[in-house]
């Protein structure tokens, strides 16, 4: 028998959309509210689905070209853009740790608004890839850059699904790791003579590593390494390398991501072993939940690239990006023993981070300020104007900052400097952070709310 009430999931599952885009069409009443249930549920009939559907057969399933600048910062604002009791950890979005990222759902809600399926979103800062994610799970097409090495690869790994053989050999590796973890909670007599491993990875030889970490975790950080490395396919070991690197600062003394103080963490041997083998196994389900729901016709493409070098790419259609507030971190700072492990030119990373808070704090003549900020953004847009389409949009998510002082409205700055290169900003939106996110350096204080400034360029 058929049934006679379909829940929103259901409508949109028949018609070929995601459930955000349905829920877009009715909140820009581009379709009839059905019925509530006494929960307050929508409930729709077969006949609103026959009314749902000759609507996206119309060719307008993606209605973001058809209305005004008026509707469509009018359906902007509508959003409640805090998200405070979203899940943000799903899919490959909790794969490595990362400072200052925003919540995906902030970068799905722009793609639906200002995209249609088979566009191409673009994020100039692309950092840990939350962008990327969720413009394959929308069903667009994806490019990230980002000067980082290290973010390169994580959003890589995040991005990527994988082959069978190539879960396999990942799932090997876990077993791998939790063996030889076991066998080193056994006590030895020597540590050092007797482990049951021999690497012939190379170790880093800067004096940090040493610093940072005790004898017996660099031996096993090591061994995991060269397993890593003969890993037998690119995506294989972008995934182990990822996972590698998020356990580093863990097994390291230092106190934690943020904080670089010295502290015993009374790590047993086969700590590192146990710890990989963990996050391994969580990264590679991960992925492969990913790999579920994403359409092989969608790909992704990660540059390590320069921004203010103006790389050659082909034009897109959206642009959604969070870029680094100046003075808030040091991502070279943050990412170096990682960086030193993998082998990444961290001191290159290091002239090239913007934003960076060891170059804003600099009080010297060679010291940051808003004017290097406000020229690199000069920078960025007039290379821009040549890769964006004509009447698309690009969105920057960013907060203030307090530079020698004094703060810098960032949305403003970019803005005005926007304006200059025909980008037309159509609206500018206030959200508050949760409590726990954004905490940078605390002498600058913890960033509370946040900007999305939406602009059109050509407009």
């Amino acid at each position: 028998m058929e049934k006679e009430i379909f829940s929103t999931a259901e409508v949109a599952s028949r018609v070929g959309v995601h459930r955000d885009t349905l829920l877009r069409w009715l909140r820009l009443q581009l379709i009839p509210e059905p019925q509530r249930d006494r929960r307050g549920w929508r409930v729709f009939s077969a006949q609103d689905i026959d009314g749902i559907l000759r609507f996206a057969k119309d060719g307008v399933s993606e209605p973001s070209a058809t209305y005004s600048s008026e509707q469509r910062a009018s359906s902007l604002n509508q959003l409640d853009w805090d998200f405070a009791n979203a899940t943000t950890n799903y899919l490959t979005h909790s794969i490595h740790p990362y400072p200052a990222k925003f919540i995906p759902q902030i970068p799905n809600a722009l793609i639906q608004e200002l995209s249609s399926v088979g566009d191409t979103v673009l994020d100039i800062f692309c950092g840990s890839g939350t962008t990327l994610v969720e413009s394959l799970l929308l069903k667009r097409n994806a490019v990230g850059i980002d000067a980082n090495p290290l973010a390169c690869l994580i959003s890589r790994a995040k991005t990527t699904v994988l082959l069978e053989s190539e879960i396999d050999s990942l799932s090997a590796l876990c077993v791998r790791a939790q063996e030889l973890a076991a066998s080193l909670a056994i006590p030895i007599p020597n540590l050092f003579s007797d482990q049951p491993f021999q690497s012939d990875a190379s170790r880093p030889s800067e004096d940090a590593i040493s610093f940072w970490f005790e004898p017996f975790i660099v031996e096993e950080l090591a061994e995991i390494l060269s397993w890593c490395s003969n890993l037998p396919s690119d995506n294989a070991r972008q995934l182990a390398f990822t996972a590698f690197s998020s356990i580093v600062v863990a097994v390291s003394k230092q106190d934690s991501d943020t904080r670089y103080l010295r502290r015993n963490k009374n790590l047993e041997p086969g700590a590192a072993f146990l710890r990989f083998a963990r996050v391994l196994a969580s990264s590679l389900q991960a992925v492969s939940e990913l790999g579920d729901v994403i359409e092989s016709r969608f790909h992704c493409n990660v540059l390590h690239e320069d921004i203010l070098s103006k790389p050659k790419i082909q034009a897109v259609d959206l642009v959604v990006c969070s870029p680094p507030y100046p003075n808030a971190y040091s991502y070279h700072l943050y990412h170096m023993t990682r960086m030193l492990w993998l082998g990444m030119d961290q001191p290159s990373f290091k002239k090239r981070e913007i934003g960076s808070h060891r170059k804003y704090s600099n009080k010297g003549a060679n010291g940051a300020t808003v004017d290097t900020f406000r020229s690199e953004f000069d920078g960025i847009f007039s290379w821009l104007r040549a890769v964006v389409k004509r009447n698309k949009y690009v969105c920057f998510v960013v907060g203030d900052s307090t530079l020698r002082g004094e703060k810098v409205d960032n949305a403003e700055l970019i803005a005005s400097e926007a304006g200059k290169y025909n980008f037309r900003e159509e609206v500018r939106i206030n959200r508050t952070i949760r409590a726990t996110k954004k905490a940078f350096n605390p002498r600058i204080g913890k960033i509370k709310t946040e900007k999305i400034l939406v602009l059109r360029y050509g407009g």
